[in-house]
């Protein structure tokens, strides 16, 4: 370990030098670090978010077939699998800090740009643009409150949870209201986000400018990777797995939870709030989740009951989806609390930020590859069979999948013992 490496590290427990915890740094005080945090994680959902419930209207302004509308609502969690597997040897380059603002520059850019253009070609890459940068900040914003967190890792990591799930239900409630009444229709729904986004980019240019100032927070120093294969690690492949399995429904409801309840009759609006419901019942799980998963001896029970949930609120939008649609989407809301567990157990399953990072930048993109595959499954799937059967079954079963997964992660286990 290098010394800067071992300056920015404090042991917490004596008896056991591989436990060892981040203290922040000099570039980073209290207030800015929640306001950073904050306001990254309000752009890391929108750009995907308001996309579902503006379907209808891409499709008729692209002349979009099922396939390709498959594509843009997969094309999250495939961008944030591709992307994010390099964001750790980004951040060893330009540093942490560096690497996050980079994310906040593309996500501004494209989702700005994508508003101005006539092709689907062009949309579909500008859309590519915004997602790298989200893929950034998806993982390198945890390893970075590891870092700079000091005891309040905790703290800023349900800031973080909660604000990317209240960006992700304030886009996609007022999508839909935002093509009725903003002049430019769509493009002023899509559009708002990047300008959103533009507003995180001052906080962190000056955590940047600091960082420059500061080396050691520089390049590589502050996630260093430690020996050992992460392939080896169960709990970093239950990890993965539990994680893709949660994104892969979260993604499949973003994307085509309001085309299911407009196919069974709703309005554009009402599906837009049934979608938003599911993201402001998140919140609430945003607050409980990273207290939870730090504080709990055995998470059996909870994650059994994400499962349970999951596949009651499919099992109702199968029977029933417009007799009750907001139990189907309360179930699915309750049962989405998975995502905050899986994005705490990130910094709760292991000590030392340099395996936080690996961690982050290993589980994050290979479950969202897995929940990229999802809504693209799920728009061929509907294409051919023109129904929602099928789907839903594919659905149930993913859930299934991620509450075995999730029962590896039940009792404590960390990451940095394994390897």
């Amino acid at each position: 370990m290098s010394e800067n490496t071992e300056n920015d590290l404090v042991a917490t427990d004596p008896g056991d030098p591989r436990r060892v915890g981040p203290v922040a740094t000099g570039i980073v005080g209290p207030t800015l670090a929640l306001v950073a945090v904050v306001l990254v994680a309000a752009a890391l959902r929108p750009g995907a978010t308001s996309v579902g419930p503006v379907m209808a209207e891409l499709r008729h302004q692209f002349g979009l077939n099922g396939a390709v509308a498959g594509l843009l609502t997969a094309l999250p969690g495939l961008t944030f699998g591709a992307i994010g597997a390099l964001a750790v040897a980004l951040a060893r380059r330009i540093g942490l800090t560096a690497g996050v603002f980079t994310g906040l520059v593309l996500i501004a850019l494209g989702f700005l740009l994508r508003t101005f253009t006539g092709s689907t070609a062009a949309f579909l890459a500008c859309t590519l643009i915004g997602l790298a940068g989200m893929a950034l900040g998806n993982v390198l914003v945890p390893a970075w409150i590891k870092r700079h967190g000091g005891g309040a890792v905790t703290r800023l990591m349900t800031a973080y949870s909660v604000t990317l799930l209240i960006g992700a239900a304030a886009a996609s409630i007022l999508a839909a209201p935002l093509v009725r009444v903003a002049p430019g229709g769509w493009r002023a729904a899509l559009g708002v986000w990047g300008l959103a986004a533009g507003i995180g980019l001052l906080p962190w240019l000056v955590l940047t400018l600091r960082e420059r100032r500061d080396r050691a927070d520089r390049a590589g120093a502050p996630i260093l990777p430690p020996s050992g294969s992460l392939l080896r690690s169960p709990t970093a492949l239950a990890l993965s797995l539990f994680f893709g399995m949660q994104a892969l429904n979260a993604y499949a409801q973003f994307g085509w939870l309001p085309q299911i309840y407009r196919d069974a009759g709703l309005s554009g609006e009402a599906a837009g709030a049934l979608l938003g419901l599911i993201s402001l019942l998140g919140i609430v799980g945003g607050f409980l989740m990273p207290v939870w998963v730090e504080r709990s001896a055995d998470l059996t029970a909870g994650i059994v009951g994400f499962g349970v949930l999951t596949v009651g609120g499919y099992v109702g939008l199968w029977l029933a989806p417009a007799a009750v649609p907001w139990l189907w989407a309360g179930l699915l809301g309750l049962g989405g609390w998975a995502f905050t567990a899986a994005i705490a157990m990130i910094t709760a399953r292991t000590h030392n930020p340099h395996v936080t990072a690996r961690v982050s930048g290993f589980a994050q993109p290979v479950g969202y590859v897995l929940a990229g595959l999802g809504p693209l499954l799920v728009g061929v799937l509907y294409q051919v069979t023109h129904g929602w059967t099928a789907v839903l079954a594919l659905l149930v079963g993913t859930a299934v999948v991620m509450t075995v997964a999730g029962l590896r992660l039940a009792r404590p286990t960390y990451v940095d013992d394994e390897i």
